[in-house]
């Protein structure tokens, strides 16, 4: 069944506590929950710390006394063990004290206590995909932004304008990344044969790890970021770098075969092969297997909203708007019309902030990895990264109140099964929508998140509890391909989303059909 038209609420984000879901990288809500989860954590290592404070004092104390013990009495052994009473203490500390000492199982039990206070918490912190899907949503903003990695790697959202670097973005809250979190980053494009973002992040993994010393919670080290940098830099054809690499890794570990056997493999190739200009060394991104309209999707990302202007064509206004409804008489909609083909209206305030907590807040339970068409069935896809819920009216009153709303604007039939439950999206770290037909979207954000009319080239800035409306199909019933639209990736901020489709089916009276195709 086709969907008619489509409707986007926008709604502002409050922080809401409750337990963690699967695929933590696909909601931002859900990350949320992972600062709880840390929170508990702290709470076990300073116990296992005041513990191992007080064992490691306790030990202290018994090093003091035997020493003072070997720098007082005992610096004359042949009187002082004429003393039964001292004898019979040495003889006592060796056998039992000594032996208490070293094979106390202190440190054990404190240990086990913390590790089973994380076992406890496991099934709410991040999985492996979560760590996959963190890093990926970076490089996704890398490549969409077209931010410079250095900047990212310093906290900064910049891009390179005529040589220097221009911030796009700042945040009120920023952190640098170290040189074990730009090595995981790598690995995880690396694993995916990503060599064009590996190069770059391994690189910015072996200058941070240059001079400085190895921590125990990282997982890279400078040796396996020069190691990956220099396969990475083989697989693009960088022959000469992969040999400077593997050259330097060498200094580190001179013993290592595998690498030792890549440098003869490096100069025989350079032996056999004609050098190669810089300029055809440049890195490549991968072509996309799913966006053929990548570049100009991307482009409209950047622009910050490009939707059209009053004086570039004057048939596009803003006013008050009552649909000749009742209801809207005393109270109309603010409407701003942003293109007219195809017609896209947004509307302003379209619900209050007290209604928009409510649907996140009644979501929140049921957010569960969005899902795409994949022929008959459903399945999770790269190129969309949320969690949804759907709503019904019958279950929370808001809900019925904003589809009442919805007919009062549009004056069509928004109940089942003339149109889809509501549907609320919460969006993931570099959340985004590739281009796509009949969607429509909910929040508020401080950067990124806009929805990008692709072959209408504009897009539409997230604007907060406003509701973006549009036609998806001809009055003839035939597709609006115009309408082909996609949800940038949010660079920070929490983006809900609420989407409303009506189906054409049941609208017969309320929008009448025409042969004419331009209608």
């Amino acid at each position: 069944m086709s969907s008619y038209v489509s409707l986007l609420i926008c709604l502002y984000v409050v922080n809401i506590s409750d337990k963690s879901f699967g695929e933590m990288f696909t909601s931002v809500m859900s990350v949320k929950q992972a600062v709880f989860a840390e929170r508990q954590l702290i709470d076990y290592l300073r116990t296992y710390l005041e513990n191992e404070i007080q064992r490691l004092d306790d030990i202290k104390r018994f090093f003091s006394r035997v020493t003072s013990l070997h720098s007082g009495i005992y610096n004359d052994p042949s009187a002082t063990i004429a003393n039964p009473i001292v004898a019979f203490k040495l003889v006592k500390r060796l056998k039992s004290e000594w032996m208490n000492v070293v094979h106390s199982n202190e440190a054990e039990e404190n240990i086990d206590a913390l590790r089973e206070g994380y076992r406890r918490m496991e099934g709410s912190l991040p999985k492996l995909e979560d760590l996959q899907g963190a890093a990926q949503g970076l490089m996704r903003l890398q490549d969409v932004y077209d931010l410079h990695v250095e900047g990212l790697v310093r906290g900064h959202f910049q891009q390179i304008s005529n040589g220097n670097a221009v911030d796009i973005y700042k945040p009120p809250v920023s952190d640098t990344l170290s040189g074990d979190d730009c090595f995981l980053i790598g690995k995880v494009a690396y694993d995916l044969e990503d060599y064009y973002h590996s190069v770059q992040w391994f690189e910015e993994a072996v200058r941070l790890f240059r001079g400085t010393e190895w921590s125990p919670e990282n997982e890279g080290t400078l040796e396996d970021a020069l190691d990956h940098l220099a396969f990475s830099h083989f697989k693009t054809g960088n022959i000469s770098y992969a040999l400077s690499i593997s050259q330097e890794l060498l200094l580190h570990d001179p013993v290592n075969i595998r690498v030792h056997f890549n440098v003869e493999k490096y100069e025989k190739l350079l032996d056999e092969s004609p050098p190669v200009t810089n300029q055809s060394l440049v890195l490549k991104r991968p072509d996309s297997t799913n966006l053929r309209t990548r570049n100009v999707y991307e482009k409209l990302c950047q622009t910050k909203g490009s939707q059209p202007k009053h004086f570039e064509n004057p048939s596009l206004f803003c006013d008050f708007f009552t649909n000749g409804n009742p209801g809207l008489f005393l109270q109309p909609i603010k409407r701003e019309l942003i293109s007219l083909h195809p017609y896209v209206v947004l509307f302003h305030s379209f619900v209050t902030r007290a209604e928009a907590k409510s649907i996140r807040e009644y979501a929140l339970p049921g957010l569960r990895r969005s899902v795409v068409a994949s022929g008959v069935n459903q399945s999770t896809a790269e190129y969309r990264i949320s969690k949804s819920a759907w709503l019904k009216e019958s279950a929370h009153g808001v809900v019925g109140k904003v589809d009442r709303r919805i007919t009062m604007v549009t004056g069509l039939n928004v109940q089942p099964p003339y149109a889809e439950y509501l549907q609320v999206v919460n969006y993931g770290i570099g959340g985004h929508y590739e281009p796509h037909f009949d969607h429509a979207t909910l929040s508020s954000v401080e950067a990124g998140g806009y929805t990008a009319f692709i072959y209408a080239n504009f897009s539409v800035p997230v604007v907060e509890n406003g509701a973006l409306f549009w036609w998806n199909l001809h009055r003839n019933g035939q597709g609006n391909v115009d309408t082909l639209h996609a949800g940038c990736p949010v660079i920070v901020g929490d983006k809900w989303v609420a989407n409303k489709w009506v189906h054409e089916y049941g609208q017969e009276f309320q929008h009448r059909c025409s042969l004419n195709p331009e209608e």
